[in-house]
């Protein structure tokens, strides 16, 4: 006796979206809680926390949630954990889309594997051809060491993408925890890198092979942490004390950058008048060209509502760079600050600017330089450092800039470094000066000891005669109207109208238009 065939079972559509449900809050969930509470014992925020800050509620949009690895050997057969340890996805930020990737300490420690890294790529083509930003939230212990050179395969393909998106897309790498070896040069290729004090780390070799090979014994903060590189490498632009003013501040740049390098950055509406009289410099700026002052008060003056975000604040301090909005428009700010080794330019100070200008040119932001620098810094440990080349490289990305600049001197401005501060002879759109503005060669002192050397040493009385020849120098050669009768500068203003001036100038060159020759690239001094 033959048995009918029995009938299939109807798949229930209800149960598998509970099973998908189910996998996803897993998924999303991450490991064990003891792992979340580790985390938080570090005093950092888990991955989805993190997401939470950083994007509109409700907007991120995960891909890839379900990626396991392949590897096996070491034990990692057994362990094929969701996600593969980073989030990747987009959301927005102020109704704008971003992209972003997020490693997950809690599995691997974050570690970059096979699969880990083509989630990476993935996300990191998707932001190219949308033309959106990409934000890495980066919190991870390296490569995967159990899986060997497709790891490290993996790193080359995030640089590789990184370099091609450079002036594309903006970048930005927030470094929420350690970041050794190889891993650090993709930081290190972004526009912007943010840090936070205690848990950020970032180094080529850690403190355990310092020690084996140096003998020095040094901590994890003092090798590489927010501090050090907020301060001396110059490797963070931005560093902060805890992770949500940290993600709150990634917010604000966002909101002053362009989604892409053919779009401008997007106006906001101001209620400050664009025709705001700035009284409060003309009490603020001393008329002596030796006397200091913080240039920072100026910038909050003239911008509006006083809002000036500043880029790497605490390193090479006698520079000042930043963005801001002037009549509802972002504009990046470059300028010298006269309390800080009398605002003269240094190899710091040099590259410092040099990087900004690059980056204001490639994401068609406007310039505005305000100048008042004695010169470059002297001295043999500058020269052997390399002041020449590097102070080429602040010369090369003012030359090569297409965007709007305007120039504004407030008071001394001398040699080279008036050159290279965004000069007419380079480029500059338009020139300002303030009545107090001094534009020569060198001051009026030096000079004087220069060109009548030999008469003040034959003179009866060689101070009477050096104090002549200064305001001889002074009257023919330094006087406030000297470069402007030459063209070399466009108007001399009143300080009170300088906010108005910028603004009126840059609304006239808002739709400027200007080409490189053709070229492969060019060659910048390194």
């Amino acid at each position: 006796m033959t048995t009918a065939p029995e009938r299939p079972r109807l798949v229930d559509m209800r149960a598998r979206a509970e099973e998908l449900a189910a996998v996803r809050e897993t998924a999303e969930r991450g490991p064990s809680p003891r792992a979340s509470e580790q985390q938080h014992a570090r005093g950092k925020l888990t991955v989805r926390e993190r997401l939470d800050l950083l994007l509109d509620p409700g907007t991120f949009r995960e891909v890839e949630q379900f990626r396991r690895h392949r590897a096996t050997g070491f034990g990692l057969e057994d362990r094929r954990p969701h996600t593969d340890g980073v989030v990747t996805g987009w959301g927005e930020v102020d109704g704008r889309t971003v992209f972003v990737y997020a490693h997950d300490f809690r599995i691997f420690g974050g570690s970059l594997g096979e699969a880990h890294a083509e989630k990476i790529h993935k996300v990191m083509d998707l932001a190219e051809a949308a033309g959106a930003p990409l934000v890495c939230l980066s919190d991870g212990a390296g490569a995967r060491i159990q899986e060997g050179v497709t790891a490290l395969a993996g790193y080359g393909g995030i640089f590789s993408r990184n370099v091609r998106a450079s002036g594309v897309i903006p970048q930005i790498s927030v470094m929420l925890g350690p970041c050794a070896g190889g891993a650090t040069y993709s930081p290190a290729l972004t526009d912007f890198v943010f840090m936070v004090r205690g848990i950020s780390q970032m180094y080529i070799t850690g403190p355990d092979v310092v020690e084996a090979v140096t003998g020095e014994r040094i901590t994890h903060d003092d090798l590489g942490g927010a501090d050090v590189h907020g301060t001396t490498s110059g490797a963070a632009a931005f560093t902060y004390e805890d992770e949500a003013e940290c993600l709150a501040d990634v917010r604000h740049l966002l909101s002053l950058l362009p989604s892409n390098n053919r779009e401008l950055p997007p106006a906001a509406h101001t209620d400050d008048p664009s025709d705001r009289r700035n009284d409060v410099l003309l009490d603020l700026v001393p008329a002596s060209p030796n006397l200091g002052y913080d240039m920072r008060a100026v910038i909050e003056e003239v911008v509006d509502d006083g809002d000036f975000f500043e880029v790497h604040e605490r390193w090479a301090r006698n520079i000042l760079c930043g963005l801001a909005r002037m009549g509802g428009h972002v504009v990046g700010i470059v300028a010298n600050q006269p309390s800080v080794l009398a605002g003269a330019l240094d190899i710091n100070a040099s590259e410092k600017a040099a990087r900004f200008v690059q980056t204001c040119d490639a994401f068609s932001i406007p310039l505005v330089t305000l100048v008042d620098v004695p010169g470059f810094l002297p001295g043999r440990e500058q020269e052997h450092g390399g002041i020449i080349r590097h102070g080429a490289k602040l010369l090369y990305a003012y030359c090569n800039a297409t965007v709007p600049r305007v120039q504004v001197i407030l008071r001394k401005a001398y040699g080279g470094a008036y050159i290279v501060m965004d000069s007419r002879s380079i480029g500059c759109d338009l020139s300002f000066a303030w009545p107090t503005n001094e534009i020569a060669v060198m001051g009026a002192e030096g000079a004087a000891n220069v060109v009548f050397r030999r008469e003040i040493a034959a003179a009866p009385d060689p101070a009477a005669a050096r104090a002549q020849r200064i305001k001889q120098y002074q009257a023919e050669l330094v006087h406030p109207y000297y470069a402007a009768e030459r063209g070399l500068v466009d108007d001399v203003i009143d300080p009170a109208a300088t906010r108005s001036t910028i603004i009126d100038a840059l609304t006239v060159l808002r739709a400027k238009q200007a080409k490189l020759p053709s070229r492969k690239h060019g060659n910048q001094p390194v």
